[in-house]
């Protein structure tokens, strides 16, 4: 995968229904500081940078190529949360997974920052657009470290509750597993 993710219409038509948190007409000065946001310098400063496309069919554009193997994307323009991310490579096959809506397969461990924080969203259900009773919605997400595993047995035993002051396992049963480990924000 050449750093750049195609974006399926059908994936990102739902988010487009939300608020956006990030202009549409921002400069990509101002996108990259955003992604930059993401993660700490010593990630962020020599990442790659992508870019959200305007056609959410289309690969992500490069505003920045980078050296260090991370690749970071500015705030999601469509979501209500401030959202953008840095990722490792396994990471980054993950969201193209997760975007497309095929199983991820991950070989070994992967690291992805979000010290801005996110978007409200489920903790059980990957592609819930809103709460419900079931869906345990996290609406005030903290800025977070994301650490996937190659084998999901490995997560057995750790917490699910995303209000337990601590780590905790998001997306439990599902292909998208992963922990989430809170972090103090990063302020640029």
């Amino acid at each position: 995968m050449n750093g750049l993710v195609p974006l399926p219409r059908v994936t990102l038509g739902v988010i487009l229904g939300m608020s956006c948190s990030f202009s549409l007409a921002a400069t990509p000065e101002e996108k990259i500081a955003s992604a930059m946001s993401a993660a700490p310098p010593s990630v962020s400063a020599t990442a790659t940078i992508l870019d959200w496309p305007a056609d959410m069919a289309a690969e992500m554009p490069t505003l920045r190529q980078g050296t260090n193997g991370w690749t970071c994307l500015p705030d999601m323009p469509a979501t209500p949360g401030n959202d953008p991310m840095c990722l490792d490579a396994p990471w980054l096959d993950w969201l193209n997974a997760w975007v497309n809506k095929t199983t991820p397969v991950t070989k070994e461990l992967g690291f992805g920052y979000m010290l801005q924080g996110g978007s409200p969203e489920s903790n059980t259900d990957p592609y819930a657009s809103g709460p419900s009773d079931s869906n345990e919605w996290i609406t005030e997400p903290v800025p977070h470290l994301m650490i996937l595993v190659p084998d999901a047995a490995m997560l057995e035993g750790l917490p699910t509750d995303h209000n337990n002051g601590g780590p905790w396992v998001m997306w439990r049963d599902t292909p998208y597993v992963h922990i989430m480990a809170p972090m103090p924000a990063y302020r640029p």
